[in-house]
C-alpha cells in the first residue's frame, strides 16, 4: 500500500509543478517560483485538504534534491573563472557577507525574536541565488559581459564561504557560543577536508571520467557521475559535514573534467527532477498564516536585501578597482537569495533552534526577491545613467582617478616576479601540509576501527598505533620531500632579496648563505612541529618508535627519487587538469566544413606515434580555427568513421581525411605531423 501512496504524492506533485511551470513560462515569470507555489498549492495548510499524504516520502526526495542542486551548482563552480575575478570575488563577497550578516542580526533583534533566530536570519540574508541569477543573466543574454563574469566569480567565493559558515552555524546552534578556539578548529578541519579532497580529486575524478567517455556511453558516464555524487557526499556525512558540502565540492571537481560540457548536458534533466521536487517541499513548508502574520517584517526584510546587497556587493566591487558602472550592474545583479538560503533555514529547523515562522519567511523574501532579479538587471543601465547625472562632476573624475589608480596597482616589473615565485612556492607548501594534515587524521581516525578488527596484532595497542604512524609517514614522504626542497629554494631565495651585492659588496656569497641556511632551518623545524603535533594520536612507545624512525630514514634514502618522481607526477596532473581545455558546450556538434574553393582537395593522412595529434580529440586541436581545414573522416583498424565527433580522440594508426584547399591541407599536415 505504502508504494501506491508515494506514486500517488509524486504524481500530485509532478502534475501541479508542471501546471504552474508552464503558466509561469508563459508569463516570463522564474519557474522556481512556480515550483514554491505549486507547494503551497498541495501543502497541508491550504485548504479545503492537503493533497500529500506521505510528507516523509517528499523530504526524502527533497533530500536527495539538496544533493543534485548542490551538485549542479558545484558544476557551475570553476577554479579558474575564480582566478580571473579573484580579488574583485573576495573583496565583494566578503564585503556583503559581512554586512548582510550584521543587518539581519540587528534587523532580527529590532523584530524582537531570539539570538538565534536572529543569528541565522543574518545567514540567510548574506547568501545570493546562483541558479536564480544565472537564469536570470541566460535570460537576457549577458553572461559574456564582463560584469557578469564578476558576478559569477563572486557567487563562487560566496558558495566556499557558505559552505564554511553551514559548518560553523551547526556548532553554534549545538553549543550556543562560538570561542575563538572552536572556529579554528572547525576551520582547520574544514580546510583540510576540503583541500584532501579537492587535491585528490582534481587528480584523479578528471581522468577516471575522460576514460569512461572513450566508450563512448552515456549510460556509462552519467551512473559514473552519479556514483561520484552519492559517494562523496556519504564520505562527508560519514566525517561529520553535510550532504550538500559532499554534493557542492565533487561536482566542483567534475567541473574540471574536459567532457565537463557533456556531463553538464546529461545531469539536466536528473538535475531538473529533483529540485523541482526540492522547491516545491519547499513550498508545501509555507504556511499562509504565518505569512499573513509575518508579512510587514517580510517586506521590511526584502528591501534590507535588495538594498543591502546593492549597496556592499557595488561598493567592494568598486573598491576593487572596477568603474562605477560595472560596479552597479554587479551590486543590482546579486540582490536576492536563494537555495544556500534554504539550506541554512532548513538546518536551523532540523537542529530545532530556530522558530517555525523562520523558514516559511525566507522562502517567502527569497520570492520576492527572485521576482525583482530580472527587473534589477534590466534597469541597472538605466540606474548608472541617472547616478552619473546627480553625481557632481568633480567626485565622478576623482572615482574615476581612483579606478584607474587600483588598476594600475596590478601591473608592475621584474622586481615583483620573486615575489610572485615567493607567493607560489608558499602555497605549494601549505597543500603538501594540508595533504599530509590529511593522511594523519585520515590514520587517526582508523586507529580505534584496526583495534577493533585485528585484536590479535603484533604488540596489541602500541604495535597498532606504530604500523598507523609508519604508514602515514611513508604516505606523507613524498609531500614532505617536496616541502623540503622547496623550503630550500625558499631560502635562497629570500637570501637574494634581502642581500644585494651593491650593499654588501665582498660579503654578499656569506650572508646570503646565512640567511638561506637560517631560513632552511626555520623552515624544517616548524615543519618537525607540525608533524609532532599531528602525530601526537599515533605515537608508540619510545623504543618501538626508534625502530620505526630507522626503517623511515633507510626506505627515504633509499628511494627518495621515487619519491620525488612520485610527487613530480602527482603535480603535473593536477596543474594538467587545470589548465586542460573543456569540450565546447555543444556536445556532439561537428565542426563545420571549411567554405570550398573550386580546388577543393581530400587527403588521407596517417598519424604516427610522435605526432602532437595522439590522445587529443578533435576540439583540442583547433584545427578548423588554426589552418581552415577539417577532419571529415577517421579510419580506425578497418573501421571507418564518417563525420567524427568533436570528442573523438586521435589514435596512433588512425588515416585521417582531410577536406580543405591546398593551402589548408599544407598547413593542416604540418599541424598534424
Amino acid at each position: 500500500m505504502h508504494h501506491i501512496i508515494f506514486l500517488q504524492d509524486l504524481a500530485v506533485v509532478m502534475i501541479i509543478a508542471a501546471v504552474v511551470t508552464i503558466l509561469f513560462r508563459q508569463m516570463k515569470q522564474p519557474v522556481v517560483l512556480g515550483y514554491i507555489l505549486a507547494g503551497v498549492i498541495i501543502g497541508p495548510h491550504t485548504p479545503p485538504y492537503a493533497l500529500i499524504e506521505d510528507k516523509h516520502t517528499i523530504e526524502t526526495l527533497s533530500e536527495l534534491g539538496v544533493i543534485f542542486l548542490m551538485f549542479s551548482l558545484g558544476l557551475e563552480f570553476s577554479l579558474k573563472k575564480l582566478t580571473k575575478v579573484g580579488a574583485t570575488a573576495l573583496i565583494a563577497a566578503s564585503a556583503e557577507i559581512v554586512l548582510m550578516i550584521w543587518a539581519g542580526y540587528q534587523l532580527g533583534q529590532a523584530f524582537g525574536w531570539g539570538t538565534m533566530d536572529s543569528v541565522f536570519l543574518g545567514a540567510i540574508l548574506s547568501i545570493s541565488s546562483t541558479t536564480i541569477i544565472i537564469k536570470a543573466l541566460e535570460e537576457i543574454g549577458k553572461t559574456k559581459e564582463r560584469f557578469a563574469q564578476m558576478i559569477f566569480g563572486i557567487l563562487i567565493v560566496e558558495d566556499i564561504l557558505a559552505i564554511l559558515m553551514i559548518a560553523m552555524l551547526s556548532g553554534f546552534a549545538t553549543t550556543g557560543s562560538l570561542a575563538l578556539g572552536e572556529v579554528a578548529l572547525t576551520v582547520g578541519k574544514l580546510s583540510t577536508f576540503l583541500g584532501v579532497l579537492l587535491i585528490l580529486g582534481l587528480i584523479l575524478v578528471p581522468r577516471l571520467l575522460n576514460w569512461v567517455a572513450k566508450f563512448k556511453s552515456d549510460e556509462m558516464l552519467l551512473v559514473t557521475v552519479i556514483g561520484l555524487c552519492f559517494g562523496v557526499s556519504l564520505l562527508a556525512v560519514k566525517l561529520g559535514y553535510s550532504v550538500a558540502l559532499g554534493a557542492f565540492i565533487i561536482g566542483a571537481i567534475i567541473a574540471e573534467a574536459r567532457h565537463i560540457a557533456h556531463i553538464e548536458k546529461l545531469m539536466h534533466p536528473v538535475r531538473d527532477l529533483f529540485s523541482a521536487v526540492f522547491f516545491v517541499s519547499i513550498g508545501l513548508l509555507i504556511d499562509p498564516q504565518v505569512l499573513k502574520d509575518q508579512w510587514a517584517a517580510i517586506l521590511i526584510i526584502t528591501a534590507v536585501v535588495v538594498v543591502g546587497k546593492v549597496l556592499s556587493c557595488g561598493l567592494g566591487t568598486f573598491v576593487s578597482g572596477n568603474d562605477m558602472k560595472t560596479s552597479m550592474r554587479v551590486g543590482m545583479g546579486l540582490a536576492q537569495i536563494g537555495e544556500f538560503s534554504f539550506i541554512i533555514a532548513a538546518l536551523g529547523l532540523s537542529l530545532k533552534v530556530t522558530s517555525d515562522f523562520l523558514y516559511p519567511t525566507a522562502v517567502a523574501v527569497s520570492a520576492l526577491t527572485t521576482l525583482l532579479t530580472p527587473y534589477l538587471i534590466r534597469s541597472s543601465d538605466a540606474a548608472v545613467k541617472g547616478l552619473t547625472f546627480i553625481t557632481p562632476k568633480g567626485l565622478m573624475n576623482s572615482l574615476d582617478a581612483y579606478t584607474n589608480w587600483v588598476g594600475k596597482l596590478g601591473t608592475g616589473g621584474g622586481k615583483q616576479s620573486a615575489a610572485g615565485f615567493l607567493r607560489k612556492w608558499g602555497w605549494q607548501i601549505l597543500l603538501n601540509i594540508i595533504l599530509i594534515a590529511g593522511v594523519f587524521i585520515t590514520a587517526a581516525f582508523m586507529k580505534e576501527h584496526v583495534e577493533k578488527a585485528w585484536p590479535d596484532a603484533p604488540g596489541g595497542y602500541d604495535g597498532i598505533k606504530g604500523m598507523l604512524w609508519l604508514g602515514a609517514m611513508i604516505l606523507s614522504l613524498p609531500m614532505l620531500i617536496a616541502i623540503v626542497r622547496k623550503w630550500q629554494a625558499f631560502g635562497m631565495l629570500v637570501s637574494e632579496m634581502s642581500v644585494t651585492s651593491a650593499a654588501a659588496k665582498e660579503n654578499t656569497v656569506p650572508l646570503r648563505g646565512i640567511i638561506s641556511t637560517i631560513v632552511f632551518i626555520a623552515g624544517c623545524a616548524g615543519l618537525f612541529l607540525i608533524i609532532l603535533v599531528l602525530s601526537s594520536t599515533l605515537l608508540p612507545s619510545r623504543n618501538l618508535l626508534i625502530v620505526l624512525a630507522l626503517v623511515l630514514v633507510g626506505l627515504t634514502f633509499l628511494l627518495w627519487r621515487t619519491f620525488v618522481q612520485v610527487h613530480t607526477k602527482a603535480q603535473f596532473a593536477l596543474y594538467e587538469t587545470l589548465n586542460e581545455a573543456p569540450l565546447p558546450h555543444e556536445h556532439g556538434e561537428s565542426p563545420p566544413l571549411p567554405t570550398l574553393l573550386q580546388q577543393a582537395e581530400l587527403l588521407n593522412l596517417s598519424i604516427a606515434q610522435d605526432s602532437p595529434a595522439v590522445g587529443k580529440v578533435i576540439s583540442e586541436l583547433q584545427l578548423r580555427t588554426r589552418t581552415g581545414a577539417s577532419i571529415v573522416g577517421i579510419e580506425r583498424q578497418g573501421e571507418n568513421i564518417i563525420n567524427p565527433d568533436i570528442s573523438e580522440e586521435i589514435r596512433v594508426g588512425d588515416s585521417i581525411l582531410l577536406i580543405g584547399n591546398a593551402g589548408q591541407i599544407e598547413r593542416a599536415k604540418l599541424a598534424l605531423q
